[in-house]
């Protein structure tokens, strides 16, 4: 993780998949996989699975507040088409976390942060068969955690233009400029400073991360020098950007695996109508045959 920032997301996806030599052979029903997000089984089967968590909204005590079951019923509510399991069990999980993010104390929702989950959304739901189902899943889910997924969408393309402007110094120095974003790094750095003022997650880290790849930083110990400016853990953000990126080696693995299993069954199927398509013209020519007698 030393140079973890010289590492782009294209260059990671890249490399899952010259390593994802997975036999098509392999049953997709078993293909598993485990990482510190708590991330397992795959399947191909596709889910609306109902299992219940707990949730509610912030509130002065802590009877009032939303379970992670319902957060996730709220979801499967607001989304009630089936997600196939490949994408479903990664969103789960991170429903589960983000809800637990969500509702700590020293909670405040900030632009980092949400596009770092813009990010990890976007990745995980690539290659999604329906654009306006992965925008639809996308609302329900932060609709189900009382946030608004327009500001998410907004902030994150917000800070995404900036960075690709910005170079590695001018980075890390956001605290001597005046600027809407700068501003925003500058109240997360006063709050990470204090003792229960800023909740750090590993959506912040991979939002920072997304920082430096789209200003073309290529410099590792950058990261370490914006984590000090931001009053962020630099060890905890390498331990969570590794995990990051084993998940999406493992997400390229198993939609591979997707893409495998559904061409064999498109296969099986076109040669089952062509098997049968052959019995049926056999057996109008017998018929044929018979009534020429």
């Amino acid at each position: 993780m030393a140079a973890v920032t010289s590492v782009s997301f294209s260059a990671i996806t890249q490399s899952a998949e010259r390593k994802s030599s997975v036999s098509s052979s392999r049953s997709i029903d078993t293909f598993r996989f485990r990482s510190n997000f708590s991330f397992d089984s795959v399947n191909v089967r596709s889910s609306n699975s109902t299992s219940r968590f707990v949730v509610h909204c912030t509130s002065s005590s802590a009877a009032d507040l939303p379970t992670v079951a319902d957060t996730k019923l709220k979801f499967l509510t607001a989304y009630k088409r089936p997600i196939p399991t490949v994408y479903n069990t990664v969103l789960q999980e991170l429903i589960v976390q983000q809800h637990l993010t969500r509702y700590k104390k020293s909670y405040q929702y900030d632009p980092v942060f949400a596009l770092g989950f813009v990010t990890v959304y976007d990745q995980l739901m690539e290659g999604y068969p329906s654009e306006e189902d992965r925008n639809a899943i996308f609302k329900a889910y932060i609709e189900a955690l009382k946030e608004d997924p327009e500001q998410y969408r907004a902030d994150a393309q917000k800070l995404e233009e900036w960075a690709r402007t910005q170079t590695a110094n001018t980075l890390v120095d956001f605290s001597s400029k005046d600027g809407e974003i700068e501003n925003i790094f500058k109240d997360i750095a006063q709050r990470a400073g204090t003792k229960d003022g800023f909740c750090y997650s590993r959506l912040f880290a991979v939002g920072l991360f997304r920082l430096l790849e789209l200003a073309n930083v290529t410099d590792p110990t950058i990261l370490e020098k914006l984590c000090a400016a931001l009053n962020v853990n630099k060890k905890s953000v390498d331990r969570d950007l590794d995990v990051y990126r084993n998940l999406l080696s493992k997400l390229v693995q198993a939609k591979e695996l997707l893409k495998e299993y559904v061409e064999r069954e498109k296969k099986k199927r076109g040669e089952r109508e062509t098997q049968k398509a052959n019995e049926t013209v056999t057996k109008c020519l017998g018929d044929y045959q018979y009534a020429g007698r």
